[in-house]
């Protein structure tokens, strides 16, 4: 059943114009061909929208992951008065409702200048930078929970091993204690890259370039004026959604033994 929709698509996609509009889409199709994908990606201009993409997704990834890890192993490794307080803040930021700050974001944003080769507008806003930090802000809660509930799964005894050694706090973390979380940073990685590249809500209020906008805008590209071929917007939801399929299948067994770690702790 959840695979249902994914493959009508996938038929719709493959299906011509004329054929569904004289037989209707529950129709046995009379040719299929691949032209609809053809269409989708010179019309829909989606090489370049992509590009927006991947200049917001990886950046907000790569630096949400670095930072959640170092937070999650101070809590988790080392005992202080405001430990569990940190914790609790970062988990409460999961809790807050994205849309309850997007107008005083937005007035926010207006008021922080920055040099005008990051932002034309010379602020934050139109600027993918400014989507990348709210990406940030809203992942990172949710990741240091994770690993800081993994990591206080490793033995504190190779700490402690290291801390004899004489390693130092970023070395236990960086040699240590961070090749041991490479399954939950996997798992992570493959939940936080496919949240943030579906994500159009932010991208919606905080940029106002349409050329700047992600490749989930590229859709609008391939509706016309007085009708919409949704055989075309089939193929087009289909190349939009590929990197997300890859990205699942290349790290699918890390993802499955990322989510059942500590399954059976205690």
């Amino acid at each position: 059943m959840t695979l249902a929709p994914l493959l009508w698509a996938v038929y719709a996609s493959l299906r011509t114009y004329e054929d569904t509009s004289v037989n209707g889409y529950f129709s046995v199709a009379k040719s299929l061909t691949f032209d609809n994908f053809a269409k989708a990606w010179e019309i829909g201009e989606l090489p370049h929208f992509y590009w927006n993409t991947f200049l917001i997704t990886i950046p907000a990834l790569v630096i949400t992951l670095l930072l959640s890890s170092m937070i999650a192993f101070g809590v988790s490794r080392f005992s202080f008065k405001f430990n569990l307080l940190l914790l609790m803040l970062f988990t409460a930021g999961n809790l807050l409702p994205q849309q309850v700050i997007v107008t005083p974001l937005w007035r926010l944003y207006r008021l922080i200048e920055v040099p005008e080769w990051i932002s034309a507008s010379g602020s934050l806003i139109d600027s993918p930078l400014g989507v990348v930090l709210i990406h940030i802000a809203f992942q990172s809660g949710f990741c240091t929970f994770v690993l800081s509930n993994y990591m206080k799964t490793i033995p504190y005894e190779l700490t402690e091993a290291a801390r004899v050694d004489g390693a130092s706090v970023f070395r236990q973390y960086w040699q240590l204690t961070l090749p041991l979380c490479r399954p939950v940073l996997a798992a992570l990685a493959t939940l936080e890259f496919t949240w943030i590249y579906n994500d159009f809500l932010w991208a919606l209020v905080l940029i106002q370039d349409g050329d700047k906008m992600p490749v989930t805008s590229a859709l609008q590209n391939l509706k016309g004026t007085f009708f919409t071929d949704n055989n075309l917007i089939a193929a087009g939801s289909l190349l939009v959604a590929l990197p997300t399929l890859v990205v699942f299948f290349v790290l699918q067994r890390q993802f499955v033994g990322g989510l059942t770690l500590g399954s059976t702790k205690g």
